[in-house]
């Protein structure tokens, strides 16, 4: 199937994690299909993944930039427009699972605020006159812990139903201009921050096979690759008549019957 997405500039926030973070599989698998992936995220890491995508001959840049401050993003959006002339999709990937808790200060709750909703807003606010004129696609990277709750984590909980307020929101406000607005679910995906966080349990192996027992589809987490694949589809022409829509990329983890685990 053919997505369509050659010369399509995709702003992609939160791409310069480690290698096999999300945000690395969504911006190699966009240049892939012969996209332009435009990184913005403050770690230095997104200059080595420039140099390599220009290096295999495809085009990509990557503007380091706290997306905690909004003149950062606001500029980072005026120079991809300077160097493109265009803006095609913005993929909101920011998500740190800070555990900003009821315990936590309100300079804690407000900053995990800043970072998993605010920079959201921003970044499509900015890009927003250019995704009217291309007609463009926005896609926001939610989480389960949104519908579900996980205890301890109240800013990121707090930001991440507002990600999915803004998400149907805008695709009642922009619906008019030809843009459409989803939102990519994920439940459990081992990434190398998932990984981290397991190792900080005295005995990680054990609580990682109780977590993919959780999951009805294969017992096994979602791997990276099958979020970017989805994320591809999403902004793509092949997915033209959807939108305000919320799709789960999580082997059935948030919605299937929990009888089905007594089987295993």
């Amino acid at each position: 199937m053919e997505l369509k997405l050659e010369n399509k500039v995709v702003v992609v926030t939160g791409s310069a994690g480690i290698k096999g973070s999300i945000g690395h599989a969504i911006v190699f698998a966009l240049a892939k299909e012969g996209a332009i992936p435009v990184l913005i995220d403050r770690n230095r890491r997104g200059f080595d993944y420039e140099k390599k995508l220009l290096e295999m001959g495809l085009d990509a840049a990557f503007l380091q930039t706290d997306v905690t401050e909004v003149d950062q993003i606001e500029s980072a959006i005026r120079k991809i427009s300077e160097k493109y002339g265009q803006i095609d999709a913005v993929i909101n990937n920011v998500g740190v699972n800070d555990g900003a808790s009821l315990d936590s200060s309100m300079d804690d709750f407000v900053a995990s605020l800043k970072l998993n909703l605010i920079s959201y807003f921003a970044t499509v606010k900015f890009a927003l006159p250019h995704l009217k004129k291309s007609k463009g696609t926005i896609l926001n990277i939610g989480s389960k812990v949104a519908l579900t709750g996980q205890g301890g984590t109240s800013g990121y909980a707090a930001a991440k139903g507002g990600v999915l307020g803004l998400t149907r929101e805008w695709a009642v406000d922009l619906i008019d201009y030809g843009i459409r607005s989803n939102a990519l679910i994920i439940s459990e995906s081992y990434t190398p921050a998932y990984e981290t966080w397991i190792n900080t349990f005295e005995h990680g192996n054990q609580k990682l096979e109780e977590i993919k027992n959780r999951i009805p589809l294969e017992s096994r987490m979602t791997l990276p690759a099958e979020i970017a694949d989805t994320v591809l589809f999403l902004i793509s022409e092949r997915s033209s008549h959807t939108t305000g829509q919320f799709v789960f990329v999580d082997g059935g983890y948030v919605h299937l019957d929990r009888a089905l685990l007594s089987k295993k």
